[in-house]
């Protein structure tokens, strides 16, 4: 009798510590599929923040001011807003240069001239200034910002960010210089914070640019219409001078001078701007080549790019 009692104690601790086990194996799966989900959460929150910082989408600043400040021009300016000041650079748009303190703002000033059909670079500064006044009063009263932070390159020591302002009476500032004849279009540009795209954007600016020089408004009013198509064509001419030195020296910088497509190598290949890893892949993947022009067979390369790389290329003796 006390001998089945033990058996029947053992038996009964036995299954007990079983069914312990089932249970400690149990709650641990749990926990392990918890601490997954959990990790794996973690980790989407983490890669989403970071892939929406690098989305870089437009942020508002409402009720900003403007800091009155020497380097101020039409096209960027320092501003206050929520307790915080940084400088704004407009997009879309390129005002006269207010003085002149470098040769790259001589160039400027040049480029600036012709394109404006003027024939005294002394008159951009002026209008320079005349935008710098106009914008002084426009921006008087609180305005909008809406900025990415992108940075956008200038003089100023401490840097500056594209962005658009939209002023108190809700038009964006861009449109204002370029209607008054103080603007060019041209520069950096983006979808506007009312869903315009970018180039929808270009074209309504250089329509209020023509209007503009049809009302002669602004530095319009002293343009040289006998003269701007010859200042404009100088100007093209002497880009396109200096374009191609920059590709004759880019081309001396390739080991073989004008590489073959059949026999350069893939790290050869990369010598040539415009050619990573991967397209150089793709190019000897596609050999072999017989005129230079099969290039437009290769993913990644259209017309305007086989324009950009043809100087470096050749196939065979071609």
């Amino acid at each position: 009798m006390k001998n089945q009692i033990i058996y029947e104690n053992y038996t009964l601790t036995a299954r007990n510590i079983h069914y312990a086990k089932n249970q400690y194996r149990a709650i641990t799966n749990r926990l392990s599929k918890l601490l997954t989900r959990s990790l794996f959460l973690t980790a989407v929150l983490m890669f989403g923040g970071i892939f929406q910082s690098y989305a870089a989408d437009l942020q508002m600043f409402s009720n900003a001011k403007l800091i009155k400040n020497p380097a101020n021009d039409g096209d960027s300016f320092l501003m206050e807003a929520n307790g915080k000041s940084f400088r704004v650079r407009l997009y879309f748009v390129d005002c006269p240069e207010t003085s002149v303190s470098s040769k790259s703002d001589a160039q400027r000033v040049r480029e600036q001239t012709r394109y404006f059909g003027l024939t005294s670079a002394e008159r951009i500064i002026h209008f320079g200034n005349e935008a710098k006044t106009f914008v002084d009063h426009i921006l008087d009263k609180p305005f909008t910002v809406h900025t990415a932070f992108a940075s956008a390159l200038g003089r100023s020591a401490q840097g500056r960010v594209y962005g658009f302002i939209t002023t108190a009476n809700g038009d964006y500032l861009s449109s204002l210089l370029v209607k008054n004849g103080f603007a060019r279009t041209h520069g950096i540009g983006r979808k506007t914070p009312d869903g315009v795209s970018r180039n929808e954007m270009i074209e309504r600016l250089r329509d209020l640019e023509i209007s503009a020089m049809l009302k002669r408004v602004g530095l319009w009013s002293e343009s040289n219409p006998d003269r701007i198509a010859e200042l404009r064509a100088k100007q093209r001419s002497e880009e396109s001078d200096l374009q191609e030195i920059k590709n004759q020296v880019t081309k001396a910088k390739s080991p073989q001078g004008s590489l073959d497509l059949n026999t350069a190598t893939e790290r050869e290949l990369q010598f040539i701007r415009g050619i990573g890893p991967v397209l150089a892949e793709r190019i000897i993947a596609g050999r072999p080549y017989k005129t230079v022009d099969d290039l437009l067979k290769v993913k990644g390369i259209g017309p305007k790019r086989l324009e950009k790389i043809r100087a470096y290329v050749v196939v065979g003796k071609e």
